[in-house]
């Protein structure tokens, strides 16, 4: 809008007096500026104040002062004087006709024919017709913009360009709008005025006489704007008119800016605000107000705000105008101008070696980078990025010579200055077209060089650990490896932005690495003597010594030119601390691989070295030489492992300087080799490897405390990332027993909402205790028990680490618990302290308890057994004390142990097979069935063994199960007297009471015990099922085994099976067993197994002989009893199976008595009519019996007991009727 130019606007300084009606700078002011406010002073004067206060009244009569000298004023109140409200009907008549006949009409009700131009009526009329005129011109041009669906046209009117009439024109455009509000909205008529010659002024004009719609004019005005103003006439003059309210408001200009973001619209008008706002700051040598607006734009997370931006600087490089004038231009000239502003001063273009450097120290060629200019540049930096990479910007040759000076500039050694050659590296990557010529390439080269010479002088001061000479050996490490995506990734982390890159584009810098600057050897031998990163943790970000030496493993450059980096690799793990670096575990594993991989098959000696065991030790440790029993715990926000020594019955608390996050990567480290190396024994065994990688000792893992460094990564996991996950599955792996569920649960209850109770009930008193003072309540228990009760209870109240100390003492005096008369508390509470010592070092709570628990007969002598034997023959467990099996607080210890052993076994054996495969390799090559063949043989002898090993275990738990002699006859005595006892009014004698607690109780809680630790065998491997049951067991433990273990299910699966079995004893076993499951399980399954088994007793009827059918039927006649409670429907069966063998058996003795016929009678009598007989069966079942008690013929038994069978069956059914 150069129309605008000679017009006097509106000055800020006005604006702001009208703003807050400021009468005294309103009369500061000059008379031209005074000329354009008069509409809204004058109608403040003359119009009804809503104020009413004295400081109004003051304030309005300074204001009629102020207007009694201008003459315009008359005109104004003229103005006023207007009927409005007639003015409003006539307006809106005019705009119905014109809807009614098109916005084409020439009639109109507010002017009647004009005789003169507009120019001249306007002169002629009085202020009623003026206000009609310029009325029906505004409404005409508004009109024709609603009709214009957006396309811009330049409306000429002679009442809004004539300069004579301008001011008269504008005063009545601010009443109309003030006294018609509603006819004409102001966001309306600003609309309209961009259409119009002068409109700028107008527009100023009439939201300076209405100040309070500033904001709402700009939100309209960039509402309807283009989204990109730069591409036609009327976004240009809607940029235009913005920028000059924007000036009479500077205040707002900035709000106005983020309107235009938030909309989306005119692009250029937000810079030309950032423009005008940059040259009104004060100029200082932060980052400027332009460089953060389009950094924002470009960098911001808001994609539609980007992609919006990047349109507008695509577009802006691609007209043809003249460019001087646009505003991206102007944006241009500005970030160049900023640039050459804090370039360095002094800078020779005549490029020197760096001997020549040397020679003339006072010559400075290459002069640093101001400290004060290093952020504004890094700014500037990333600022040119985003506008080459996201936005498309081509720079021209002046910017690309002077952002390649910026570049190559040396900062000084200010954490800001490592930054700043950061991105001036990625910059020259991802850009390298900036680099034309061979004298800038020279230069490049050379900046590259000093980087190298000065990155550890760099880091030393700045004391950033994250300096650029680990980024330098990273990319070369890339080049080398071809990796360009890894590059590419790499320079669009550090610049912060996503921007595409050609790998093409890279061929020049690869060339210049991989051979001028960073040969492969160069990188591996500089890589080793990088220092490492102290207390390295993910709140240290950028490229990392670790990067590179991960990078160089990865790509097995230490293994490929002998460099040994096991010693760097180990300081760095112990350099760490929460929260875990995402970098460590990946670092572990590439290193485990070169251990185990040779670099190449020529060359099967490349690998690195593992970690010894002694500085595995030192972590957990602390002190060489001495070979403490781990144990650790950890008090209030320290995450450092104590470990408590043991020397001559003393503890000595001695404080690790390891970090628990080194502890936890160590132990990782260890796991992970351990099963890397027996994953890969195979292909060690065939390999040429002279010396092949060794396993670490047993000896060394049972030092290092897994569980309670779980524990502690289990608390940590959010500070440890994957680091928990991962050792919980190489611990399932490799340490199954320490991986039971129940103890995941005990836990839980160990360090739940209880412990935290109990914590606050603990005394000083319970805190004093010794270990010594606990043997000596263990010594006294024969007679006194107080003294111990309360010791023990009160060491309840402390934490599994601090109970670690009386482990010994609570373990080696366990047999004492096994005399007669210790009370059950003592047991239970020695049962409770032993499962909190279970959570933190369970291995070798596991061994002292199992020694502990020897018999203690005095003719042998007692072994001490180690964890190796556990492993190998987890049997030992029950070889324990035979009064421990009735202890069932003591019995609850042994089953757990012996559950963790028998799963310490399954993987002690899996580790074995697979580390002694290479054995069976090598003889077996030559053999005509092929290496597998060993293999497979030696994989099932191992199931045969642990099949073995768990059947025996059950068959040994089964056995514990049933009553000795001794529980038998007092059982029975018992019984006796309980039956006297009914007979007695009198109460039960103590005696009797203590009899019936220790020996039924005890024993069924045993059994319970028991039952449940076989249901979970059971359950875990269903095989074991199967195999116990074709071994078999004692019959009176089958009502134990079916209701006591839920899983026993299983079991109706291989019956048929062992009915099937020729062995006559398994078929007995098999048809009881069947019984008590009917009972238990009466589903469809079972109805059909047991009609199969009653089809099989039919055909064995008829082959067995007369003493094996004696030995079949007499055990199994009384589980047709139990078919036929479980399912009515098999009765028919049954008793037909019932007479079959009566008569079986009447035909063999036939020849030698007649005695049977009233028997066999007496069966069919009973099959027909067995409601009738029923009333009998008793008597003459009696009868029967005392008859034939003389009898031996098997044959007379076996009938007699087919005859007490029906009996039972029809009493069965009559009840149940």
């Amino acid at each position: 809008m150069a129309e605008c130019s000679g017009l006097q606007f509106v000055s800020p300084y006005a604006f702001e007096a009208m703003q807050k009606v400021d009468v005294v700078r309103l009369a500061a002011l000059s008379d031209p500026e005074l000329r354009l406010l008069l509409p809204c002073l004058v109608r403040m004067a003359l119009c009804a104040p809503a104020d009413q206060s004295q400081s109004w009244a003051q304030d309005k009569k300074l204001i009629l002062r102020l207007l009694s000298g201008v003459e315009a004023v008359n005109s104004i109140v003229a103005l006023l004087s207007v009927d409005f409200h007639a003015l409003e009907q006539d307006a809106s008549k005019e705009q119905q006709l014109r809807h009614k006949l098109g916005g084409g009409s020439g009639e109109s009700i507010l002017v009647s024919q004009l005789q003169h131009g507009l120019t001249l009526e306007f002169e002629h009329s009085d202020s009623p017709r003026r206000l009609r005129l310029v009325l029906s011109e505004l409404l005409a041009i508004m009109n024709k913009v609603s009709e214009s669906n957006g396309e811009f046209f330049l409306k000429s009117s002679e009442l809004f360009e004539s300069p004579v009439y301008l001011e008269e024109a504008a005063d009545v455009l601010c009443i109309l709008q003030a006294e018609l509000p509603s006819l004409l909205p102001i966001v309306d008529v600003a609309e309209a005025l961009l259409h119009v010659k002068n409109g700028a002024w107008f527009l100023c004009l009439l939201v300076a006489n209405v100040p309070d719609s500033f904001n709402e004019v700009c939100r309209g005005l960039i509402k309807n704007g283009e989204r990109q103003d730069e591409e036609s006439v009327g976004g240009r003059r809607r940029t235009e008119a913005l920028r000059h309210l924007c000036k009479m408001n500077p205040s707002q200009a900035l709000r106005v800016r983020g309107m235009v973001v938030e909309e989306c619209h005119l692009p250029g008008l937000g810079v030309a605000l950032t423009l005008d706002h940059t040259k009104n700051e004060a100029s200082d040598d932060g980052v400027s107000d332009l460089v953060c607006f389009v950094s924002g734009l470009l960098l911001g997370t808001n994609a539609k705000v980007r992609t919006w931006f990047g349109t507008f600087i695509r577009n802006g490089q691609q007209r043809k105008r003249d460019n001087i004038s646009s505003v991206l231009w102007q944006m241009r000239r500005q970030l160049l101008l900023e640039l050459m502003g804090i370039l360095p001063t002094v800078r020779s273009t005549h490029i020197v070696e760096e001997a020549d450097v040397d020679m003339e120290p006072n010559v400075s060629v290459y002069s640093g980078l101001k400290e004060e200019h290093v952020v504004k540049a890094s700014a500037l930096l990333r600022l040119y990025c985003a506008l080459m990479g996201i936005a498309g910007l081509k720079p021209t040759d002046e910017e690309a010579e002077q952002l390649l000076q910026l570049m190559t500039s040396r900062p000084p050694a200010t954490p800001a200055g490592v930054r700043f050659v950061s991105l001036s590296f990625c910059m020259l990557l991802a850009f390298s077209t900036l680099v034309s010529t061979p004298e800038q390439e020279q230069l490049m080269v050379m900046w590259l060089s000093w980087m190298i010479k000065e990155e550890a002088y760099f880091e030393s001061i700045s004391g950033v650990s994250a300096s650029f000479g680990e980024m330098l050996l990273l990319v070369a490490m890339y080049f080398h490896s071809n990796q360009l995506s890894a590059i590419i990734d790499l320079v669009c982390s550090t610049l912060g932005m996503k921007i595409v890159i050609k790998p093409s584009s890279l061929s020049r810098m690869k060339t210049i690495f991989t051979q001028e600057i960073f040969t492969e050897q160069v990188v591996t031998a500089h890589a080793v003597r990088v220092p490492v990163t102290g207390n390295l943790s993910a709140n240290i970000t950028g490229f990392l010594p670790i990067h590179c030496i991960y990078q160089l493993l990865k790509s097995r450059s230490f293994t490929k030119h002998k460099v040994s980096i096991k010693d760097w690799i180990y300081r760095q793990l112990c350099e760490t601390t929460t929260p875990l670096h995402p970098q460590l575990l990946p670092l572990i594993d590439v290193y485990i691989n070169s251990i185990l991989t040779p670099a190449s098959k020529s060359n099967p000696e490349a690998t690195n070295q593992p970690v010894t065991e002694q500085e595995i030790l030192n972590v957990f440790q602390g002190l060489s030489g001495v070979n403490p029993n781990f144990c650790s715990q950890q008090s209030g926000m320290q995450h450092d492992l104590c470990v408590w020594f043991y020397v001559q019955g003393e503890n000595t608390r001695l404080t690790q300087r390891y970090s628990i996050t080194t502890q936890l990567l160590v132990l990782y480290y260890v796991l992970s080799y351990e099963e890397a190396l027996l994953a890969n024994t195979k292909i060690l065994g065939i390999s040429a490897m002279q010396k092949k990688p060794k396993s670490y000792s047993s000896a060394l893992m049972d030092q290092i405390p897994i569980k309670y460094l779980i524990r502690q990564a289990q608390g940590l996991q959010q500070e440890l990332g994957g680091l928990h996950s991962a050792l919980l599955r190489l611990l399932a792996t490799n340490y199954p027993h320490l991986c039971i569920v129940e103890d995941w649960i005990c836990e839980e209850q160990i360090t739940g909402t209880d412990a935290l109770l109990r914590r606050m009930l603990l005394t000083n008193i319970a805190k004093n205790h010794s270990p010594k003072q606990l043997q000596e309540a263990f010594s006294m228990l024969p007679g006194n028990h107080t003294q111990l009760m309360q010791i023990l209870e009160h060491l309840t109240l402390l934490s599994a680490g601090e109970l670690i100390p009386y482990a010994e003492v609570l373990t080696s005096n366990m047999n004492r618990l096994l005399n007669a008369g210790v009370p059950r508390r003592i047991l239970q509470t020695v049962n409770k302290l032993w499962m909190v010592l279970n959570t933190v070092m369970p291995r070798r709570l596991w061994v002292m308890t199992v020694n502990a628990l020897q018999p203690s007969v005095k003719t042998v002598r007692q072994q001490k057994y180690t964890q190796n034997d556990l492993m190998i023959d987890p049997l030992i467990v029950l070889r324990c004390d035979q009064r421990v099996h009735r202890s069932p607080p003591l019995m609850d210890i042994t089953l757990h142990m012996l559950n963790g052993y028998l799963l310490a076994s399954k993987a002690y054996l899996n580790s074995h097979l697979k580390e002694t495969a290479e054995q069976d390799i090598r003889p077996s090559q030559n053999n005509a069935m092929g290496p597998e063949a060993p293999e497979v043989t030696r994989e099932e002898l191992k199931n045969a063994l642990l099949a073995a090993q768990d059947s025996a275990a059950v068959q040994i738990l089964l056995e514990i199960c049933l009553p000795t002699e001794e529980e038998k006859a007092q059982s029975s005595n018992i019984h006796g007297l309980l039956k006297s006892g009914h007979t007695t009014t009198g109460p039960k004698s103590p005696e009797l009471e203590e009899e019936e607690d220790s020996l039924l109780c005890n024993l069924r809680e045993v059994q319970c015990l028991i039952c449940c630790l076989l249901h979970q065998m059971y359950i875990a491997d269903p095989n074991i099922v199967k195999l116990v049951h074709f071994q078999g067991y004692p019959c009176e433990l089958l009502a134990l085994t079916v209701a006591g273990i839920p899983s026993m299910h299983i079991c109706l699966d291989f019956i048929p099976e062992l009915i099937a079995q020729p062995e006559l004893e398994k078929q007995i076993f098999a048809i009881q067993l069947l019984s008590f499951l009917c009972i238990q399980y009466a589903l469809p399954k079972s109805l059909s197994v047991a009609r199969l088994a009653i089809n099989v007793m039919g055909t064995l009827l008829t082959v067995l002989t007369q003493t094996k059918r004696y030995a079949f039927f007499m055990p199994t006649l009384p589980c047709l009893v139990s078919f036929c409670q479980a399912f009515p429907p098999l009765y028919e069966d049954i008793m037909s199976l019932l007479i079959q063998i009566g008569q079986v058996c009447a035909s063999d003795v036939a020849t030698q008595t007649r005695d049977f016929d009233p028997i066999i009678t007496r069966l069919q009598q009973l099959k027909e009519k067995p409601h009738e007989m029923s009333g009998l069966c008793k008597d003459s079942s009696n009868k029967s019996c005392s008859r034939d008690i003389a009898s031996m013929d098997p044959d007379v038994r076996l009938c007699q007991c087919v005859e007490n069978t029906i009996i039972e069956i029809i009493n069965m059914s009559v009840s149940g009727v």
